[in-house]
């Protein structure tokens, strides 16, 4: 049997191959064809090298991967891999070699290689886990330690829970699993969209691979072999969203250098070495910048250094010398030090646990490509590291899953809330907390981000206004097809309006102006839903931003405006107008808040928004996906729904309408029949500007239609042998 590679109508790659790893080669070379500059940027960024091509705008993260030390944990999990599991790392290094086998032909085919002048470069073994440890590190949100330190450092630790709620940097998703007794056929159906950065190309890559050993559909990361997170074998289909778990800590460090390098204070009173090495970041059209790479007992430095939080990277010889160009990363003089009385520190490790156990999950990979049923899932699972999910799964059996997956460290409450002193004992971790497993309530289970499952895991948790919309309208109905899903990827209520609109019911009309008191009365008759042609949404909208703008602006928040230098890949975790603008709902419904007068604040609000140009949700509302190297601009569409809608088009109240975040794939998985399943992603299955599948699943995506999965092969159209 040779190795097959088919497409169909939307260009989507199914593989056919004689056994697993001829097709995970075949599945690394297909990648390489569609999406080899995705490849090679994920590359560079789990190696800390994109500034190489992509100039100064990629030094940041370059630094932030070098010093968090990514690209060696990669190696280390790798190395492990190799001991532990000697089946999956050579799967894994087929499709490397699959990789480079297709990266130069893909590189021919994709216009950004000769825009940068980059060459494709080689695929180590390791790479794939660094790509997967790139993409999930800011996953759970430990930057937002740092925004709970200024917050108690300024406003107390009351404050803290004021802004407890998901924030503009994380990744979440929607999903549902309705049992067979809830379905028309009598078997299962599962759905549901993650919520990630838009990416071109997308994030996800739509596939089928088929030995004969296994036939899954599903939804790849590009650059990690097999289906990790959403996937149908025929028999059991499984689906993930974030379980909002804290599993990653930071500490305060206190650092001295040495004559033989630097030294860590430890919990026990001592000074150890700690590792250190100084690295050169290359940058296209500006000098290098050499930064100080250490690491301590409990991890990697990511901010400071020996000689303090101003200890940060230095631009190496320009043509004016070491003084030539700015300072990439200054620093604050430190965080909140209330717990410490003596100096402070110098410092700040990232201890995450890949880098403590040398596992990123990989061998959890291969035996959910072989599952035939929820326990094979759930075995599988076990072998799960990060980021970490909760599950969903149901099989031909009728069996189902509903679980957490990961590994989350128990230790000390300060650490999952706050930076803590290394210098202390108490801050250690103490093994691994158990997984929750939950059942299904009247035949359903949701999955949504929110407080639930996952709660002892986590600090922040989304609002519970996307699950408790998905379980009403589940509950609406005694029997749902898969073909009737995409009614629930794309209801735009939102529920999270109430709190803005119970203030605005609270407001005298005679306290306003007449075109004020006019858009009240308007907005209180609103149906709260988010949909891209209604004008109330838009004005619902600029009150709310306008809402959001006044209070950031009010001295009680004064402190909090400038947020701490900390390197900018942090940033987006302090930055306040964000963080006021998704715990809106918090602060308005707060009994107190600092002595700022919320109606007054409402009603500035209302006569600013007269003073907009009246216009639909969606003229603002518009697709703003990432790219690596922006081009040409796409007149991107306009959007429907909002944050906290089941359609979870994200805008940033108070700052920008622009919805960067959204659904990065949507999917519907039927075991009654695989072939009524449905898939869809942003864009398109291939990464290839001018491709005619580079973005002709964007139609479907924005009237939330899917499409097929074929599983028919005559159906298919033959391209090539491998």
């Amino acid at each position: 049997m040779t190795t097959e590679i088919y497409r169909d109508a939307w260009g989507i790659p199914h593989l056919r191959a004689p056994d697993a790893t001829a097709l995970a080669r075949a599945q690394g070379r297909v990648t390489a064809l569609d999406r080899a500059w995705q490849l090679e940027v994920e590359r560079h960024r789990a190696q800390g090298t994109s500034a190489s091509f992509l100039g100064p705008d990629a030094v940041a993260w370059d630094v932030f991967a070098r010093r968090a030390r990514l690209d060696d944990t990669a190696r280390r999990c790798f190395g492990s891999l190799e001991e532990r599991d000697p089946e999956t790392a050579d799967w894994v290094r087929a499709y490397v070699d699959g990789v480079n086998d297709g990266l130069a032909e893909g590189a021919r085919r994709t216009p950004e290689f000769g825009r940068t002048g980059l060459a494709p470069g080689r695929w180590e073994p390791w790479t794939p886990l660094g790509v997967w440890l790139a993409t999930h590190i800011l996953f759970a949100g430990f930057p937002a330690k740092l925004w709970r330190d200024h917050v108690v450092r300024h406003l107390g630790p009351d404050a803290v829970g004021l802004f407890a709620t998901d924030g503009p940097g994380t990744s979440g998703s929607n999903g549902w699993l309705v049992s067979g007794a809830r379905t028309v056929t009598g078997l299962a159906v599962i759905a549901g969209d993650p919520h990630r950065f838009i990416e071109d190309p997308g994030v996800y890559q739509q596939v089928r691979l088929s030995c004969p050993e296994f036939d899954v559909v599903g939804l790849a990361v590009p650059g990690v072999p097999g289906i990790a997170h959403f996937g149908h074998t025929g028999t059991v289909a499984w689906a993930i969203t974030n379980a909002m778990a804290d599993y990653q800590d930071l500490y305060q460090e206190r650092l001295r250098r040495t004559g033989a390098g630097v030294e860590a204070l430890g919990p026990d009173g001592r000074w150890r070495r700690a590792e250190r090495f100084t690295e050169v970041v290359g940058v296209r059209g500006a000098p290098e910048v050499e930064i100080e790479v250490v690491e301590t007992d409990r991890g990697p430095v990511i901010v400071g250094g020996p000689g303090g939080f101003d200890d940060g990277p230095v631009i190496v010889g320009g043509p004016d010398g070491f003084d030539d160009g700015p300072v990439i990363a200054g620093a604050p003089k430190g965080p909140d030090t209330d717990i410490d009385p003596g100096p402070a520190p110098h410092a700040l490790s990232l201890r995450y646990p890949p880098r403590v156990t040398g596992d990123l999950g990989f061998s959890a990979l291969l035996p959910l490509l072989r599952a035939r049923t929820v326990a094979d899932v759930d075995r599988a699972l076990d072998q799960w590291a990060e980021p970490v999910n909760v599950v969903q799964a149901a099989d031909t059996d009728g069996g189902t899953l509903h679980r957490v997956a990961g590994r989350v460290p128990v230790r000390a409450e300060r650490g999952r809330v706050r930076t803590v002193p290394a210098w202390e004992p108490g801050h250690e971790w103490r093994g691994w907390h158990g997984t929750p497993r939950a059942d299904l309530t009247d035949g359903v289970a949701v999955m949504a981000n929110a407080r639930g499952l996952a709660t002892p895991l986590g600090v922040e948790f989304a609002a519970p206004h996307r699950a408790r919309r998905i379980t009403a309208l589940l509950a609406a109905k005694d029997r749902w097809s898969a073909a009737d899903m995409p009614a629930v990827h794309t209801d735009t209520h939102l529920g999270s309006a109430a709190a803005l609109l119970d203030l605005l019911a609270d407001t005298d009309p005679a306290a306003l102006t007449p075109e004020a008191a006019a858009l009240r009365d308007r907005l209180l008759d609103w149906d709260r839903r988010m949909t891209a042609d209604s004008r109330d949404a838009a004005a619902f909208a600029a009150v709310r931003g306008a809402v959001v703008r006044r209070l950031a602006a009010a001295p009680a928040f004064a402190a909090l405006t400038e947020p701490p230098a900390y390197p900018e890949v942090l940033l987006p975790w302090l930055a306040l107008v964000p963080r006021i603008g998704y715990a809106l709902e918090n602060l308005l419904r707060a009994e107190e808040l600092y002595g700022v007068d919320r109606p007054a604040v409402v009603r500035a609000a209302l006569e600013e928004a007269t003073r907009g140009s009246v216009a639909r949700w969606g003229d603002t509302h518009r697709l703003a996906p990432w790219r690596a190297l922006p081009g040409a601009p796409y007149d991107e569409p306009g959007l429907s729904g909002d944050h906290d809608c089941v359609l979870c088009a994200s805008a940033v109240p108070g700052l920008t309408d622009l919805a960067a975040r959204g659904p990065a794939a949507r999917y519907v998985w039927d075991l009654a029949r695989r072939e009524d399943s449905r898939w869809v992603v942003p864009f398109g299955a291939s990464g290839v500007p001018g491709s005619p599948h580079h973005r002709d699943q964007l139609p479907l995506w924005l009237a939330g239609d899917l499409a097929p999965v074929v599983t028919d092969w005559d159906q298919l159209t033959k391209e090539t042998d491998v």
